[in-house]
């Protein structure tokens, strides 16, 4: 396991993994472990594979024992079954895309890092309260994007983001300038010709140019 694996506790641990998450969506979970590799050596040792689809739980559970250096979470996270799911699977941590009074309970319960989705302050305070200094900024420019995200920094400066939603190569970096923003969620890193034809290459020269993101931030 890495030291980075080894070291996660928070949810603030986990948004300093990479300057991007990439969010993965897989039609079939025999390409989750060549993916996996193939951002680590670009450097992203980090991946949240959603429950999207009948491959999520596999996909997880195949880079959980496979590729030790990076660290797998779960996302569209949206019931408490989900999330027993996510946690037999072997994910290390879980995404959710908002927070019900069940489906945060079940989150915590798990003691797993958690970035729990809101996109108003009332949600923001409610994470607060309990104990969620992260939280995932969704759906990111549909709520308002880096302007809500400046507007919010006031009122609570102590909660740190991951954007996740219309995040693309063109805009990360404005989003990684801002101090309340620690990580980007996005799927541009993992394109579905390149996965299904299996073009490695491409996802890690991807892979490289998102950890350089961090210096433009």
């Amino acid at each position: 396991m890495s030291s980075d694996t080894q070291a996660l506790g928070t949810g603030g641990d986990l948004l300093r993994i990479s300057p991007v998450i990439p969010v993965i969506v897989l039609d079939s979970a025999v390409d989750a472990v060549p993916l996996a590799r193939a951002l680590a050596r670009g450097g992203v040792r980090i991946m949240e594979i959603t429950l999207r689809t009948a491959a999520g739980l596999e996909a997880i559970e195949r880079v959980a024992a496979e590729v030790p250096e990076t660290t797998v979470g779960a996302g569209t996270v949206t019931t408490p079954e989900d999330v027993a799911a996510a946690v037999r699977a072997g994910a290390q941590f879980l995404v959710t895309p908002g927070a019900t009074d069940r489906l945060l309970a079940a989150a915590l319960d798990t003691g797993l890092p958690l970035l729990a989705g809101a996109s108003t302050l009332t949600e923001i305070l409610r994470l607060r309260e309990h104990g969620q200094q992260t939280a995932k900024f969704f759906p990111a420019e549909a709520s308002g994007g880096t302007a809500y995200l400046r507007a919010v920094a006031g009122p609570v400066p102590d909660v740190l983001f991951c954007p996740t939603g219309g995040i693309s190569r063109a805009n990360a970096a404005e989003y990684l300038s801002l101090p309340n923003v620690s990580c980007v969620g996005g799927s541009w890193l993992t394109p579905p010709t390149a996965v299904q034809s299996g073009d490695w290459e491409t996802i890690e020269r991807l892979a490289r140019e998102a950890v350089a993101l961090a210096a433009a931030g």
